[in-house]
């Protein structure tokens, strides 16, 4: 609540970063907590609806990011931060309220302190468990490298596209709003017809559901590879490939984020359920700072060469160098580079 507060009172870079770090404290706390909270619910004689349970959880957490993710950039071009996130906040602070309000209403697995966490540990198989896990979670960080570009490198590159869908004209930044409506149709779409089908062909455990999405979000990153070609080339491409990518990098999402969650919960022992599904959430963050190291290699710096610019502009570089398509370009720095305009003296790009 502070950290939305936070972007919606401060527009400088200050307030980003104290809002954005008070969300990602606020999220640390929650997210590995809320989920267990959710398996906490079900005793012996309803684990059967497990499963059922999780997906309705992820219904919610989507049912709220569709409509986040379509109205604030609204809200921001029309109104200005305060307003954008202000609301967020306004909602933050309701929904806590009621969290608190209703809390007698859930079961409550009693904190059992560290010396009985670290037998658990050691000698209740949680050090096995943890084993078995760090493969998979290796592979769910590599699943996440690339999922979390959506909300970034591909908005980057839906500017550069065509944005008429469905005879309106998106923000770059609302494209990304497809995926958590299509996780709305998905969930039931693959809980009762998707994995009954595959069932009825092979057992469908949850391994292969994941070694299913991540071919899927392999897939997904062929046509955004297809879709950057056609920019580079000069072509204006509809955004409707995009979509397309998005129904890919959806249907991923199911097999790997979702099932993800219920198997990390199943896994973990009794006494670590929470420190077990904090290490899956882990994977996120070691996929994003993966995508972080690639993008800051991926910057080529270019020898000191001279623009001129006018009603052409001409870039003359050193024999030996050129462009790239597709890699990132750095034209400022201690490169050198400097443009003349109009016979006046040369200045920094």
């Amino acid at each position: 609540c502070a950290g939305c507060l936070a972007l919606a009172g401060d527009n400088t870079r200050v307030g980003l970063f104290l809002g954005l770090g008070l969300i990602a404290i606020g999220s640390g706390g929650i997210k590995p907590c809320v989920a267990s909270n959710v398996g906490d619910q079900f005793g012996s004689a309803n684990q059967h609806l497990v499963s059922r349970a999780f997906g309705w959880f992820y219904f919610a957490v989507n049912f709220g990011s569709f409509f986040s993710i379509y109205l604030t950039p609204i809200l921001l071009s029309k109104y200005g931060p305060k307003l954008a996130f202000g609301v967020p906040a306004a909602l933050m602070f309701l929904a806590t309220f009621i969290f608190w309000w209703g809390r007698y209403k859930f079961v409550h697995i009693p904190a059992v302190g560290l010396g009985k966490y670290v037998d658990e540990f050691v000698s209740g198989g949680g050090f096995k468990t943890l084993l078995k896990l760090v493969p998979i979670y290796l592979f769910v960080a590599c699943f996440w490298s690339l999922y979390d570009q959506s909300g970034s490198a591909w908005v980057e590159q839906a500017n550069k596209m065509n944005l008429d869908f469905m005879g309106i004209t998106w923000l770059e930044s609302q494209v990304q709003a497809i995926n958590p409506l299509l996780i709305l149709c998905y969930i039931p779409l693959f809980t009762y017809l998707v994995y009954p089908a595959i069932n009825k062909v092979f057992p469908l455990t949850p391994i292969r559901k994941i070694g299913m999405g991540l071919f899927l979000i392999a897939g997904s990153f062929l046509i955004v590879k297809w879709i950057e070609g056609e920019i580079q080339a000069g072509h204006r491409v509809s955004v409707y490939y995009q979509i397309l990518a998005y129904l890919v990098l959806t249907a991923a999402e199911i097999l790997v984020s979702m099932v993800g969650l219920e198997f990390a919960y199943k896994q973990a022992p009794l006494r670590m359920k929470s420190f077990v599904m904090a290490l899956y959430l882990l994977s996120i963050s070691a996929g994003n700072a993966t995508t972080a190291v690639v993008n800051e290699k991926m910057v080529r710096e270019l020898p000191g060469a001279s623009v001129t610019a006018g009603a052409e502009t001409w870039v003359q570089l050193p024999p030996g160098t050129a462009f790239i398509a597709g890699q990132k370009v750095d034209f400022g720095g201690d490169t050198g580079i400097t443009v003349v305009r109009d016979g006046a003296e040369a200045q920094p790009l």
